[in-house]
């Protein structure tokens, strides 16, 4: 007897199970999703359905959209080598001046800056975590909120352009991912925004919570000096964005672009050696070998559970509540609430959105503000335990006494404000689409 015989419903719950199951093992999420994969072809449909799984992989990976997510990666790498991330650190510190909370708030301002030029994550909270969390500790400022404005800051790169987030909603929705990215740019500055006042709220109560910079550290700051180290990030962010909202370049060329600038700076500069090289191609390897092993395993998962009536199933259970259109949406975003607690985006992404942007449409909501909605969910679940793989990227770089549960308690604020930004953009749909 095979597992047809289950039936769609219970087949759906032993396939959801055996995920879960396989995953508490501590196997990679693309073994656990391809092996399910397998056994559901092989189980369901015979061993005739098997060069189903072939097919679903060179759909996958023949997607021309995929070619931007190695070159972005790869300067993020080359970025987080050379010294254009840090002279951007430095050349903001002007802007701390006199303000208590001013150094949090040049970091957010920096986060949002580095996010612009690369739209990588992890690489952006580890540089953080060397670069500001042991400034504003030696200044003083309050730990928690020192190691929330570092996790969150660090994880805008899921909303603000070039988000791979974003290209890859755009690469399983089917959507713009220009549209996408002009799309973003409202909903993560206004995130920013609530960063911002949240800081600027708490230290100007408490002033001991973020004192500002000292009048030496001050002096040594120059309006020129600043406009100086800033000038290459904001060329580079120029070269990224302005070719692709300037209609000069499709997203996967600016992407090129932008590896381009990165390199002449830093030949320019003399810090393009081959090791620098070296460790850069290696480090976009490793992941992008992961995003695209996840991919192909969570791209025949799910073209197997179409197959098996999944999709309909989900479809008719979801659009078979009882309830306003809107509440179906809120469903969805609990539902990836959860999800992100446990698994990673890039899984999550390719296994709910084949499912979920069809939903979207037949709702009639817009699947691009859908897609705004999904990159804010995906920065809640950056910060949310067990998960949250910002407490791990910044705990392999912060000071030895700051523990996994500090950082996690630090970030619960963030995370309010993130859930916060989310219900607004769910029930302000124009916040995020205004401009296309």
């Amino acid at each position: 007897m095979g597992l047809n015989a289950l039936g769609i419903e219970y087949g759906t719950y032993v396939l959801v199970g055996a995920i879960f199951m396989l995953l508490v093992t501590g196997l990679p999420l693309a073994w656990v999703t391809g092996l399910v994969a397998l056994v559901f072809t092989y189980g369901w449909f015979g061993e005739m359905a098997l060069p189903l799984v072939t097919s679903r992989i060179f759909g996958f990976i023949t997607e021309y959209s995929l070619v931007a997510i190695p070159m972005f990666v790869f300067m993020a790498a080359l970025l987080d080598r050379s010294g254009i991330a840090r002279d951007l650190f430095n050349g903001m510190r002007i802007l701390a001046g006199r303000l208590p909370g001013g150094v949090a708030v040049q970091t957010l301002i920096v986060a949002t800056l580095m996010a612009a030029m690369s739209g990588v994550i992890g690489g952006e909270i580890v540089l953080l975590g060397i670069l500001a969390l042991p400034h504003m500790l030696r200044l003083g400022y309050d730990r928690n909120l020192s190691i929330g404005v570092v996790c969150a800051g660090g994880s805008l790169g899921t909303m603000m352009p070039p988000s791979i987030v974003l290209i890859i909603y755009g690469l399983v929705a089917g959507v713009s991912i220009a549209d996408l990215f002009v799309a973003a740019v409202t909903p993560a500055l206004l995130l920013l925004g609530a960063y911002i006042a949240y800081v600027l709220f708490r230290c100007l109560r408490n002033p001991d919570m973020g004192p500002p910079m000292s009048a030496e550290e001050r002096a040594q700051e120059t309006v020129l000096g600043a406009l100086r180290a800033l000038f290459q990030p904001f060329l580079i962010i120029l070269v990224v964005l302005g070719s692709i909202y300037g209609g000069v370049a499709s997203v996967t060329e600016a992407a090129a672009l932008g590896v381009s600038a990165v390199l002449v700076l830093s030949l320019l500069r003399r810090e393009l050696n081959l090791r620098m090289l070296q460790d850069s191609l290696v480090h976009t390897l490793e992941t992008c070998g992961m995003i695209i092993w996840i991919g192909i395993a969570a791209a025949v998962l799910v073209g197997v559970y179409n197959l098996m009536g999944g999709n309909r199933f989900v479809s008719s259970a979801i659009l078979g509540l009882d309830a306003a259109p809107v509440v179906i949406i809120l469903v969805m975003m609990l539902i990836l609430i959860v999800l992100g607690m446990f698994l990673d985006w890039i899984g999550i992404a390719l296994l709910t959105l084949p499912i979920f942007v069809p939903i979207v449409r037949q709702l009639g909501y817009d699947p691009i503000w859908f897609g705004i909605l999904f990159a804010v969910n995906m920065q809640v679940s950056y910060l949310t335990p067990p998960f949250g793989p910002a407490a791990f990227y910044l705990k392999s770089v912060a000071p030895r006494d700051i523990t996994l549960g500090q950082i996690y308690q630090s970030l619960l604020p963030f995370i309010v404000l993130q859930i916060m930004v989310l219900a607004l953009l769910l029930f302000f749909p124009q916040l995020s689409i205004w401009m296309l």
